[in-house]
């Protein structure tokens, strides 16, 4: 288990980069908006939004890699995407040559929420894959933290500190790249490569004691099932499809993207000054960490859909309190304490959930398609719904915005009491039998 563990905090690596890099951002948001003299409107869709828009190109076409080269060989080429994105973004001098280089950093991020949490699903036990896949999730609001204390701490360096906060993601982005060189190859991967005997090695590993033959054996049957040519969009394969768009989808509509881009804003809306706005984003990042590390114990014991049961009532919960806050004027610390209730709600339900869910519910040869599919979803939305935020908050004001958010979490209650399965203690084969290959079988009480 010591080595599945190094392993999977290995490549759940790509996730610190990728919070660190989502988060950085909002640091230098103000900052490069002045230096620039840019418009809102080409603010938010272009500097402040390219590398989002870069994460959906990566999430859209990060599948092809990841079968193609194998999970561990994306796992590489992402880690040196963000290694040249950081300090290419840290070094230009016009907005255009910095979007280029966060939209390589983006492509990093998209392709990692695929080829991340398909390699630790494929190498965990099933009674430990939730909290090992979870390990990404975990990573990524380490590196949120990380971020936003970076940005506090490097606020005054220099004459222009963004490009101190922003150029500092090379390092971790090295370290990162030397770990994932050590780790093996998925084995599920080996076998749909026809590597039985390196496949059989790993498994070895993983499940120390199990006839490997037999357990390679299963894995090619049910590829075998599988028919060559197949894809996520044929019938079959449409309840599966299903959840990983709603889950992606509810994910965004909680407007956590929005939130974490612009939460120094957000604070100073509030009526909080700068650096008490930049100190409450490091609240934030500790209350993303504390309630994460909850979600990741508890993801095996209470299961995906219970967590998102909790996290969907304290979404709307928080978010009505924050919109409300704005209606009505509360000035002070309320708005603050009402978003990290919102940022502890996320933390243990979708933050801890979705990632582990996505890479459960498709089977092996489609896991990575599905995967991109669920990824770019997720990732669509993730830079159309931040890339508004300033025009939004300048126009119909941020309690319009939040009172919207809110109310799609009620739909997203909705869709995880009567649709939502249990994944939790299954293999990834049953699940594959359960959800695609035997539709017709109940699964929804289960």
């Amino acid at each position: 288990m010591n080595k599945i563990l190094t392993w999977s905090i290995s490549a759940a690596l790509a996730g610190f980069l990728f919070g660190f890099d989502t988060v950085v951002i909002s640091g230098a948001d103000k900052q490069l908006q002045e230096l620039w003299s840019t418009s809102d409107a080409f603010h938010g869709s272009v500097v402040m939004a390219m590398a989002l828009w870069g994460t959906v190109v990566g999430a859209i076409f990060g599948g092809i890699p990841t079968n193609k080269w194998g999970r561990k060989n994306t796992l590489i080429i992402i880690g040196v995407l963000y290694f040249v994105s950081a300090l290419g973004s840290a070094l230009v001098d016009d907005p255009i040559s910095f979007a280029v280089f966060r939209f390589l950093g983006g492509l990093g991020v998209g392709a990692s929420t695929i080829a991340a949490p398909a390699y630790v699903s494929e190498i965990a036990p099933a009674s430990q894959r939730g909290k090992l896949v979870s390990l990404y999730q975990f990573n990524i609001v380490l590196g949120i933290l990380i971020a936003f204390l970076s940005n506090y701490l490097l606020r005054n360096t220099g004459q222009e500190p963004w490009r101190w906060m922003i150029g500092i993601e090379a390092v971790p982005a090295l370290i990162y790249v030397v770990f994932v060189i050590f780790i093996p190859r998925s084995p599920r991967w080996l076998v749909s490569r026809g590597r039985f005997s390196e496949a059989e090695k790993v498994l070895g590993i993983i499940n120390p004691g199990i006839d490997t033959k037999a357990k390679v054996q299963e894995i090619k049957e049910l590829d075998a099932k599988e028919a060559t040519g197949e894809n996520i969009f044929m019938k079959k394969y449409r309840f599966p499809l299903t959840l990983a768009f709603l889950i992606a989808f509810f994910n965004q509509l909680s407007g956590i993207n929005a939130f974490l881009y612009y939460a120094p804003r957000i604070f100073e809306s509030a009526g909080l000054g700068e650096s008490t706005a930049l100190l409450s984003s490091i609240g934030i990042g500790v209350i993303n960490l504390l309630f994460t590390l909850l979600g990741v114990f508890l993801i095996d014991r209470l299961g995906r859909k219970q967590l998102m049961l909790y996290g969907s009532i304290g979404y709307i919960i928080s978010l009505s309190l924050v919109a409300a806050a704005f209606f009505l004027n509360w000035g002070g610390l309320w708005v603050p304490i009402f978003l990290f209730l919102f940022i502890a709600s996320h933390a243990i339900g979708q933050g801890a959930v979705i990632w582990v869910f996505i890479s459960e519910i498709f089977p092996n040869r489609l896991r990575a398609s599905g995967q991109a599919f669920g990824s770019s979803t997720h990732w669509v939305l993730a830079a159309i719904i931040p890339s508004t935020i300033p025009f939004l908050f300048s126009t119909i004001g941020p309690g319009y915005v939040f009172a919207f958010f809110a109310f799609m979490m009620v739909l997203q209650l909705i869709f995880v009491v009567f649709m939502m399965p249990e994944t939790k203690g299954k293999s990834l084969e049953e699940l594959s039998e359960e959800l695609s290959i035997n539709p017709n079988i109940s699964i929804s009480n289960k």
